[in-house]
């Protein structure tokens, strides 16, 4: 069985070094055969190993006033391309560390399988960084988000929710352990972020950034955009300034060291 591999990108935020960058750390970690198809609005810069179709149509306003990823929904329409059956979807800003077989293997080809998210430990909510679908198995979902978009939003926030609630035949989750949150399971409590470099969790697959926090970052030794990457003085001495973002203590726990390994796993070789 091939395994198909699809990713999503539009606007200037992401582009071809998150592709290149993805594509060639799930080649590295897969068994072939495997196709990798970049739906997008942009194919320049693209490697060419990556397939790259048209962002599927979506002829709708897009709602405001929510943290979702609503975009997404293009992904549940009736045809990709010419893909059949199962899919993997990854975000373009997730990280591969171990290998991706399992994630062909496991449950059953109709199912629709998340990670779980973290951030909401007493609600069962998966999450959408990574997750397999069958083509076309979404479309009512796209169905009555296309009807009213903003009240879908409105009633659920985040794409992943909408989801997790009303996918036919119900969700599945990934093994604990294949999918780690940066954030959560990678960098070190104060005081030790300012000593040690953030962990490679053993047994992940992939590593997700979600929160603004992005690989470039955590390579340079910064926790986001807004933090300096000039070393723990610097960092130590930024409390003290007028245009600190964070309270203090957040501040202080938002160091981090370079992490190596994420730079090792984020090469386009």
């Amino acid at each position: 069985m091939t395994k198909q591999i699809i990713c999503i990108n539009w606007g200037r935020k992401y582009g071809p070094r998150y592709i290149n960058r993805l594509y060639a750390g799930v080649a590295r970690n897969i068994t072939p055969p495997f196709t990798f198809t970049c739906f997008c609005d942009n194919p320049e810069g693209i490697r060419p190993e990556v397939r790259t179709e048209p962002l599927p149509e979506l002829d709708v306003e897009m709602p405001t006033g929510t943290q979702g990823i609503w975009p997404k929904a293009r992904l549940w329409s009736a045809q990709l391309a010419d893909l059949e059956g199962p899919v993997l979807f990854m975000d373009l800003d997730m990280v591969v560390v171990g290998n991706l077989d399992g994630f062909f293997e496991e449950g059953e080809p109709q199912d629709v399988i998340l990670a779980r998210n973290q951030s909401t430990p007493f609600e069962r909510l998966g999450q959408t960084s990574i997750f397999r679908f069958p083509v076309g198995k979404l479309l009512p979902l796209l169905e009555r988000f296309k009807a009213d978009p903003q009240a879908v939003a409105d009633e659920y926030r985040f794409e992943q929710r909408f989801v997790t609630r009303n996918a036919p035949d119900g969700i599945k989750f990934w093994p604990s352990g294949w999918v780690r949150h940066f954030r959560r399971d990678c960098t070190r409590p104060f005081p030790l972020n300012y000593f040690l470099a953030p962990r490679q969790p053993e047994g992940a697959r992939v590593v997700i950034f979600p929160g603004g926090t992005l690989p470039p970052h955590v390579i340079a030794g910064q926790f986001n955009k807004y933090y300096t990457t000039e070393g723990p003085m610097a960092h130590f001495q930024g409390l003290f300034s007028k245009d600190r973002r964070d309270p203090p203590f957040r501040y202080l726990r938002h160091y981090i060291r370079p992490a190596d390994w994420v730079g090792n796993a984020w090469s386009e070789d």
